[in-house]
C-alpha cells in the first residue's frame, strides 16, 4: 500500500535535532528511557574487506522526497492510525515527504497479506517516475520462517531492480528490528545477510539489533505484544523508531 505524507509546516534540515528532542519529551512521558550514546552502526557482517565497498555520505536536499519501503512496520501496524507509523512521522523529522510503501506480512521470500507480493514483485510495480532522493528499505522479519537457502539471491535481484528503477536515489537499508526478545536466531541471520549484501554495494546499513534499539527494559512500551498489536510497535514506539531512523540518517550526513 502506497501513501504519501507531507508535513504541513516546513522546517530546515538543521531543525531535525530540535524536532527529535520534542519527540524525546513525548516518549519520556510514556516512560521512555534514553538510549546510550553512539553513532549508527554500519554493519558489514560476513563481508570481508575485499567485498565491502566504501560507504558514501548521504546528502539530502532541503525538502527531500523519501520512499520508505518495507513490511507491516512500515505500513504502521499497531499505531492508533497507520499514518502515525514511523514512516509517516519521519516526514516531519526530515522536513520533507515520505512515500510509504508498506505491506503487512511481505518479505523477500513471502508475498504478504492477500498475496500482494514479495519485495521483488512489489519493487517491479513501483512508479518509475517517483524520483525519490532517498530510499529506505526496511526489514523484514517475515522471512524468518522460510528456508533461507535462496534468500541472498532474492535480495540481490530485488535490490538490482530497485537501483535500476531509481538510479539517482541513495539507498539506506534498515535491518529487521526484534519483535520479540531474545532476538530469534533466524532474524539475526537475516540481519547478518542483509548487512553483508548492503556493504558489498556500498549501501549504508543500520541494524536495530546490533544497536539495541529495543531492549528488555523498554520493550513494554515500544512493542504492543497483545492480541491487537501482535508484536508491532505502539504509537509511541513508532515515534521512537522514526527518531532513531532520523538520527541514523544524520550520522551518514557529510562532515561539515
Amino acid at each position: 500500500m502506497t501513501r504519501s505524507s507531507r508535513p504541513r509546516a516546513r522546517r530546515s534540515l538543521a531543525a531535525i535535532s530540535a524536532v527529535a528532542a520534542a519527540i524525546a519529551v513525548v516518549c519520556a512521558l510514556a516512560l521512555w528511557r534514553p538510549w546510550g550514546p553512539g553513532e549508527a552502526v554500519v554493519a558489514q557482517a560476513e563481508a570481508g574487506p575485499a567485498d565491502a565497498a566504501a560507504i558514501a555520505p548521504i546528502e539530502l536536499p532541503e525538502h527531500p522526497r523519501v520512499l520508505v519501503f518495507g513490511d507491516s512496520w512500515t505500513y504502521g501496524s499497531a499505531a492508533t492510525l497507520p499514518t502515525e507509523g514511523y514512516a509517516y512521522v519521519l516526514a516531519g523529522l526530515l522536513d520533507g515527504e515520505t512515500v510509504v510503501e508498506g505491506v503487512r506480512g511481505s518479505g523477500y521470500l513471502v508475498p504478504g497479506a492477500e498475496g500482494i507480493g514479495t519485495f521483488g514483485e512489489r519493487i517491479a510495480r513501483l512508479d518509475p517516475t517517483l524520483d525519490p532522493d532517498l530510499i529506505i528499505v526496511q526489514g523484514s522479519i517475515n522471512d524468518r520462517r522460510s528456508a533461507l537457502d535462496g534468500y541472498a539471491d532474492a535480495v540481490t535481484a530485488a535490490w538490482d531492480d530497485l537501483a535500476a528503477r531509481y538510479p539517482d536515489a541513495r539507498v539506506l537499508v534498515l535491518g529487521p528490528a526484534p519483535q520479540v526478545l531474545p532476538v530469534e536466531s533466524a532474524t539475526a541471520q537475516i540481519d547478518r545477510t542483509l548487512a553483508a549484501l548492503a556493504g558489498a554495494r556500498g549501501w549504508p546499513y543500520v541494524s536495530p539489533i546490533l544497536e539495541e534499539w529495543i531492549t528488555a527494559e523498554d520493550y513494554g512500551w515500544i512493542i504492543d505484544s497483545g492480541e491487537i498489536g501482535r508484536d508491532h510497535p505502539t504509537t509511541a514506539g513508532h515515534a521512537y523508531l522514526a527518531e532513531r531512523v532520523a538520527r541514523a540518517l544524520a550520522s551518514f550526513a557529510p562532515a561539515s
